[in-house]
């Protein structure tokens, strides 16, 4: 659709106006979101970033929302507050369901509104989801790790199991699935989410029950591959299974995960022989895959796919044949790059420069060049693992070092220092400021799955409210609180 051209619009259809200044739209606002709107703040163009919700996600640190640590608010700050004092930079709720590369524009829906966004360049950060292999069913009893939503349902299923087995414990019933956690998925993700339930159960909660005894919770960390943190290599590794052991955490490995159900899951070994293992409480940190836009944008352009839904892209970030298409983060296939935050700011800011340099006149960048920043993760409290460069650290140490770069990565002052507190108390103390769970958390998102069209189903559609009837009712409603003050008619006996 040209700049002229027209089509109708539907009353819940909104096209919103090419604009004579350029148009720079960021899809996303996570990590690559947010730092390519940044690094365009002085220059001569428009930003609107789309994004599915109204927050940035520190997503490294949605375990510890879920084990109690943190506030989902200490790690997700509002966008907007964010970019509040960017002026050339808006913000629009709505999940991108449609990309026009030929039209340069960008769909994106919610709660049954439609947007239709123009652009003259595009920086595509939608990040990734969890990946159950193909066995998306799984999903339903072993939420994953990439969301408010999630750690939210995790923490009220992790926290609901030790009082569900109080309860259970109290009556004489068997509690043991109760008491078993059991986390898919032995990378970064995993082995921190394992080493913070062990401690929660075996540290934090042991003074709190009467019926069980916490203590006696087993926590399982599960993966098909034959070591835990790959990515970190052998060395890292076995320690980093050492001081998991040494917490109470079972690790099995070369278990592949066959089966889920409410009560608990199979898992299977190279041999063929199968376990059943019984619990209540799973965790899925197995696996990425990226956001299904990439399918779009490889269908639209012919660029392949790897196995993760990643898009292989030019050595500059942009798409074979549209030059003024840039991907950055998790969607992207080039280098073996890593799924990691550093790749996503530092290709978001790479492609805000290309996109300012272009505009003035300079000549284009070198390649994209990542710069390996280091990797870490969290066993326990005082326990770590950090690879930067050649050297490998472990211990206190490197836990020391997770604080600080994760620190920094925090967004806002604020939130650092409401952070360094509650780490504070969680990790030289035993208290975890954040146990508030309730049966909305746990239930909502199952529930919500079973609209046909999910949230939107709850809310009326354009067009449907009448206004007319809820001024009158409002104006009566308001009448009658009135009449009863005045006449001094709260609180006396009606009738005889």
């Amino acid at each position: 659709m040209a700049a002229g051209d027209t089509q109708p619009e539907l009353p819940d259809r909104v096209i919103v106006p090419r604009s004579d200044r350029h148009q720079v739209v960021v899809i996303g606002s996570g990590f690559g979101g947010l730092f390519g709107t940044k690094q365009l703040r002085k220059a001569d163009v428009d930003v609107t970033m789309i994004a599915k919700t109204t927050h940035h996600l520190f997503q490294p640190l949605l375990y510890q929302v879920a084990t109690g640590i943190l506030s989902e608010g200490e790690i997700a700050p509002p966008t907007r507050e964010v970019l509040a004092n960017q002026k050339n930079a808006q913000v629009l709720l709505g999940e991108v369901t449609r990309i026009d590369l030929e039209n340069r524009l960008v769909t994106s829906h919610v709660l049954g509104r439609e947007l239709v966004t123009p652009y003259d360049s595009l920086i595509v950060a939608a990040g990734a989801g969890q990946s159950y292999f193909g066995n998306d069913h799984f999903a339903q009893f072993a939420p994953g790790m990439k969301s408010i939503d999630d750690a939210l349902e995790l923490r009220g299923r992790i926290f609901g199991a030790f009082e569900m087995a109080e309860l259970g414990a109290a009556r004489g019933e068997n509690v043991d699935h109760l008491l078993t956690f059991v986390v898919v998925g032995a990378g970064p993700t995993g082995v921190e989410m394992a080493g913070q339930i062990a401690e929660l159960a075996h540290r934090t909660l042991t003074r709190d029950f009467r019926a069980i005894s916490t203590r006696q919770a087993r926590v399982i960390l599960v993966d098909a591959a034959p070591q835990v943190l790959p990515p970190f290599g052998a060395k890292l590794g076995r320690w980093t299974q050492e001081k998991l052991e040494k917490l109470g955490v079972e690790v099995m490995l070369g278990a592949l995960v066959s089966q889920v159900d409410e009560r608990g899951l199979v898992v299977k070994y190279k041999d063929g022989s199968e376990k059943r293992i019984d619990a209540v409480t799973k965790v899925w940190a197995a696996g990425v895959q990226a956001n299904p836009l990439g399918k779009q944008l490889a269908e639209q352009t012919g660029a392949p796919l790897d196995r993760a839904g990643r898009i292989s892209v030019n050595p500059d970030l942009t798409l074979p044949g549209y030059p003024e298409v840039f991907v950055v983060g998790d969607m992207i296939s080039l280098d073996n790059l890593p799924g990691v935050a550093q790749v996503a700011i530092q290709g978001a800011k790479y492609a805000a420069k290309e996109i300012e340099g272009r505009l003035q006149g300079k000549p284009a960048q070198a390649p994209f060049k990542y710069f390996d920043k280091g990797s870490m993760a969290i066993v326990s409290r005082f326990r770590a693992v950090a690879m930067v460069g050649k050297l490998r650290l472990t211990g206190i140490i490197a836990w020391l070092m997770w604080l600080v770069v994760h620190l920094f990565y925090i967004t806002g002052f604020k939130n650092r220092v409401t952070a360094v507190m509650h780490w504070f108390v969680s990790f030289i103390g035993k208290g975890r400021s954040e146990r508030t769970s309730t049966e909305q958390q746990i239930f909502a998102r199952v529930a919500l799955q079973r609209l046909a069209r999910g949230a939107t189903d709850l809310v009326s559609e354009p067009g449907e409210f009448d206004e007319s009837q809820r001024r009158a009712e409002l104006e009566a409603q308001a009448a009658e609180e009135a009449r009863l003050s005045d006449e001094n008619k709260r609180g006396v006996k009606v009738g005889g």
